[in-house]
Formats: structure tokens, C-alpha cells, sequence
């Protein structure tokens, strides 16, 4: 079980010790074709079936930069308020292997595209601010597949040149739910702003976790290990809590941690070592020669910050200003660019209040159990405001509206044409009600006995006797104030 937050110490032997983490999230760029080809990159494709001769990198095949990938990346940039590179260089990263056909990945080095920046956490401690230290493109390699023959490694180079952005944080995080509010931060900015869409399940996000521990108080980091290529934040979590306790248990043994990357096996739900980690120098990097300096205008980079939507940071102050939201329900509203749109379509005609409690609770619960995002909901907003309008102007009372709400579910039905149908109508009319409670007042005069002579928990039997009566169908404020007088 993952520790909060705000108490993640590796105790061993009576010695506290810290886990400091550093990710290297890889996000590709949401653009219909690949960084340097015209390739496409539908996901799901049979494979190879979406390779150009660039991208299985045939002689004399050149490379052309795709002016909507450097549009995303510098978006992406804006929005994690970073600096904006205006000259930037593609490099080669050399290395082999069976799914890099050129023998050498073009990526970026010294010279990235974005510089500096930020992403601030809601915690429940607070909030934090974790540094981005760079964000770079490169083209991602394609996929070795090893589970189909039985003899032979298999090759896919769909992926082959498709665009992505390497995000490096500072060593900032400091445990595995810092970490998890990390990635959903970072990829809910990122679909805000459409650059990518955060599909873990996809590969269209995934990162490299470097881990490293150190005893509390101390200043220098200890000997980091990377965890390579995790797709999914539950394995983030749990390769760094193992990897975190591996490192101690080591120290504290006596040993010495060796700079390696490490892979993490999901099935046995810990880290194993896969090769000594490389330095830069070993990738023998230098300037791709056949890609020009990229050289971005001041009118390119105001251009692109003109067209920034409202991101979650300044939704969350927005909603908690206009709405009167508080900061929690504000998060969860604002957490994900779906969920803020079906909310404010629901408030566009309903009660705010009752809107936030809905989503966050009945329609939350639904989307849940049926293992379903916001935007395949079996309930429309428009369906959604017109029930809590039916709540909100006595039409119906909470309890039916979860019933309407139930059948609603099963087909995204028009909760008026449901309530019509059913006969579900509240009773409204004080003078049909105040005979239904003469009728409960006078079938148990020994509990108005009671309740006169000062049991005054007594008054909820007879708010549960009159609803039974109405069949659950009588307005409970107006029972409520109904019979206050009455047993006066």
C-alpha cells in the first residue's frame, strides 16, 4: 500500500531516508502525420503499414521538419509557462537495435526547443511547484515484438518517426503520489491545449523514472537508476516504491548503488537490471547535417500564445470566483478538459450547486462503475440539466430523481418523458398533503402523545409515515413544514 503523501520515509534500521525522483515523460505529438515523413499514425494500424522510405530509413531517403509538430511542441511550452528556444538543433542519438532501422534516433540535445518551466501540484499538503527542466522533439522508434514466433523477433516500424516530446522534470517529486499528480497534471494541460491526448493504454504517454534515496537531511542526491519506459501511473507507483526500498536495503547492507537502467516486471512487481546507464558520450551525439538550425520569429511564438485556451490552473481560479466552487470540487472539475465541458454545459440552465453534486456524485459513480470517460457518458448534459431543473423546482425530490436518474442511464432518456411516463410527479399540493398527515396524525395518537411530552426524535417517524403513504412521492419540505404545524 503507497504511503500519503506528505509520509513517504523509507525507514531502515532507525535511518530515515528520502526517495528523490526525476521523470521523463515521452508524449507524442497529437499530429496526423510523423515528425519528418508524411506518414500517418493512426493508432492500431496492421503493421507496417504506415512506414514511407524515410521512416525505414532507405538510402538517400532526407528527412523534412513537419512545421505542425514544432507549432505542438512550442504550445506545449507555453503552457507549461517555459522558456521558448528560439534556435534549437536536431541531433543524432546513435545507438542499434533492431526497431531503429537509420542506427541512430534524431532527437534534440544542447540545444532543445523549450527551455524551463513549471507545473504546480494540488496536494493534499498544499499546493507544490515541480521544475520542467527542458522539453525536446524526437522521433520515436519502432516496436520489437517478441511473443508472436516463438524463434524470431518481429519488427513493427508503424511507430517509426512518429513525433514525440520529452518532458524532463526536475528531481522534484518526492513520492509516488507526488508522482501521480504529476502525470495527470501534465497530461491534462497537454489535452487542454490538444498537443497530446494522453492515452497511456495507447503509448501515447509513457516515461522514464529515475530513482534515487537519500537519508533525510542530507543534501546531496544519491546514485539514480532509471526505470525505462513505464506506461501506466499504477506501475510508476509501484516500480518506485520497490526500486525506492531495493536501493535502501543495498545502502544499508553496506553496498553502493550503481547508475544502471532497470526495467520494471509488472507480473513479479519489481525492478531488474537491463544495462549499465549511458552518459551523453556514449551516444555520440552531434548535429543532424541534414536538418538546419531550427530558427523560431517572436511572431511564430505570439502567434501560437494568441490561441492558448484557458488551462486548468486558470479554469480552477475562474470557476471558484464566478461559481462560489470550492477549491476541491474546482480540481476535480477542472482536472480533466471533458469533464470541465459537460460541466459548464449542464450550468448553462441549472442550478450550479446541484449541477457540482450530480457530477462529482451520481454521474462520477456511473462513469465508474462502467469503466467509461466523461465523454462516452450515457447521460448528455442537456438530460443531466433537465433533471436537476426537475429537482430544483420541486417537480420531483432527490430520491426519485435517483430513480429517473437509474433509468435515464440506460439509454440517455429524456428524464421529463421518464417522470411522465411513470407518474413520478411530486405531491406539491399543501392541501392533499395535509390530509395525508391528518391521516398519519390520527392513526397514531400515542406517538403524538409522545413526541408532545418531548421526544422530539419522534418527528422523522412521521415524516417516513407520511412519504410511505404518498408512496414516496410527496414534496419532503413541504411534509417537513406540514407537520411542524400540525404537531404544534
Amino acid at each position: 500500500m503507497l504511503k500519503k503523501q506528505s509520509d513517504y520515509l523509507i525507514t531502515r534500521n532507525k535511518n530515515n531516508y528520502e526517495v528523490v525522483i526525476g521523470l521523463e515523460v515521452h508524449a507524442q505529438v497529437l499530429s496526423d502525420s510523423k515528425l519528418f515523413s508524411s506518414s500517418p499514425t493512426k493508432f492500431g494500424a496492421e503493421p507496417n503499414t504506415q512506414v514511407s522510405l524515410v521512416d525505414a530509413a532507405f538510402p538517400g531517403m532526407l528527412p523534412v521538419i513537419n512545421e505542425f509538430c514544432i507549432k505542438q511542441a512550442v504550445k506545449t511550452g507555453v503552457g507549461l509557462k517555459a522558456k521558448i528556444n528560439k534556435r534549437s538543433i536536431f541531433d543524432r542519438k546513435n545507438y542499434f537495435y533492431a526497431d531503429l532501422p537509420q542506427g541512430y534516433q534524431i532527437s534534440q540535445y544542447k540545444d532543445p526547443i523549450v527551455g524551463e518551466g513549471s507545473v504546480v501540484l494540488d496536494l493534499p499538503s498544499g499546493e507544490k511547484t515541480i521544475g520542467i527542466e527542458r522539453l525536446h522533439l524526437e522521433q520515436d522508434a519502432g516496436k520489437s515484438i517478441h511473443d508472436i514466433d516463438p524463434q524470431n523477433t518481429l519488427v513493427d516500424l508503424n511507430r517509426s518517426g512518429v513525433a514525440l516530446m520529452e518532458i524532463v522534470s526536475k528531481p522534484d517529486l518526492r513520492s509516488p503520489d507526488e508522482v501521480n499528480a504529476y502525470i495527470k497534471k501534465l497530461r491534462s494541460i497537454m489535452r487542454y491545449l490538444g498537443t497530446c491526448d494522453g492515452n497511456m493504454q495507447e503509448g501515447s504517454l509513457r516515461a522514464d523514472v529515475n530513482v534515487s534515496v537519500r537519508k533525510k537531511g542530507e543534501k546531496e542526491y544519491g546514485t539514480r537508476c532509471e526505470i525505462k519506459n513505464v506506461n501506466s501511473i499504477k506501475f510508476m507507483q509501484m516500480a518506485i516504491e520497490y526500486e525506492a526500498n531495493r536501493q535502501v536495503d543495498v545502502i544499508e547492507e553496506g553496498g553502493s548503488i550503481d547508475q544502471e537502467t532497470r526495467l520494471f516486471d509488472t507480473k513479479k512487481n519489481e525492478t531488474r537490471s537491463m544495462r549499465s546507464k549511458e552518459d551523453a558520450h556514449d551516444y555520440r551525439y552531434f548535429p543532424d547535417p541534414d536538418l538546419l538550425p531550427l530558427d523560431i520569429s517572436d511572431d511564430f511564438i505570439n502567434d501560437i500564445k494568441k490561441n492558448i485556451p484557458e488551462l486548468p490552473d486558470e479554469k480552477k481560479k475562474r470557476f471558484i470566483e464566478k461559481f462560489n466552487l470550492s477549491a476541491y470540487e474546482a480540481n476535480i472539475l477542472v482536472s480533466d478538459i471533458e469533464t470541465s465541458k459537460y460541466f459548464e454545459e449542464v450550468i448553462k440552465n441549472s442550478d450550479v450547486k446541484l449541477s457540482t453534486n450530480w457530477i462529482t456524485g451520481e454521474l462520477f459513480a456511473l462513469l465508474n462503475d462502467k469503466n467509461l470517460e466523461i465523454s462516452k457518458s450515457p447521460i448528455s448534459a442537456i438530460n443531466l440539466s433537465k433533471l436537476i431543473n426537475l429537482i430544483k423546482d420541486g417537480t420531483i425530490s432527490g430520491k426519485i430523481a435517483k430513480s429517473v436518474f437509474e433509468i435515464m442511464a440506460t439509454g440517455n432518456k429524456n428524464p421529463v418523458d421518464i417522470v411522465n411516463e411513470k407518474g413520478l410527479k411530486q405531491q406539491s399540493d399543501p392541501k392533499e398533503l395535509e390530509k395525508l398527515i391528518n391521516k398519519v396524525v390520527n392513526d397514531n395518537p400515542d406517538k403524538v402523545k409522545e413526541y408532545k411530552s418531548g421526544k422530539e426524535k419522534l418527528f422523522g417517524f412521521f415524516v417516513g409515515q407520511a412519504m410511505k403513504a404518498s408512496g414516496g412521492k410527496a414534496n419532503p419540505q413541504l411534509i417537513n413544514d406540514i407537520l411542524k404545524n400540525k404537531l404544534k
